[in-house]
């Protein structure tokens, strides 16, 4: 882990975890995975960015107060109730939002979807 994700999560410490699962699986799973931290999100990238991990900046009606938010991309439209929002900024991309509040919830299912973004995004 870089200093620079560490500080990222200095204004919620309590959902590094999350982060420390999800990370350390991408890792195992794609070793030439990059990183990048900017002050809104960390982006996950292999030659393009295929997810991102950011933090609340506003609390939002009906959203937990706290949690990591994980976005990725994919050429169809994911349907499924932990899918929070899905927009179609151009034809044929999707990028889907999913709430995660505890280590627990980095599982099979994320991972599987992550694996379909990383493919996809190796299509452009």
């Amino acid at each position: 882990m870089t200093d620079e994700e560490l500080i990222f999560f200095q204004r919620m410490p309590e959902m590094l975890p999350v982060y420390e699962k999800l990370r350390g699986l991408l890792a195992a799973a794609y070793p030439d995975m990059g990183l990048k931290v900017t002050k809104t999100q960390i982006s996950l990238r292999n030659r393009y960015v295929f997810a991102a991990v950011s933090l609340p900046w506003r609390k939002l009606k009906g959203w937990p107060e706290k949690y990591v938010l994980v976005s990725f991309g994919l050429g169809w439209k994911l349907e499924d109730p932990r899918i929070i929002q899905a927009v179609e900024p151009y034809p044929g991309r999707w990028t889907h939002h999913v709430l995660l509040e505890k280590p627990e919830d980095v599982d099979g299912q994320l991972m599987d979807w992550l694996d379909q973004a990383y493919g996809f995004s190796m299509t452009k």
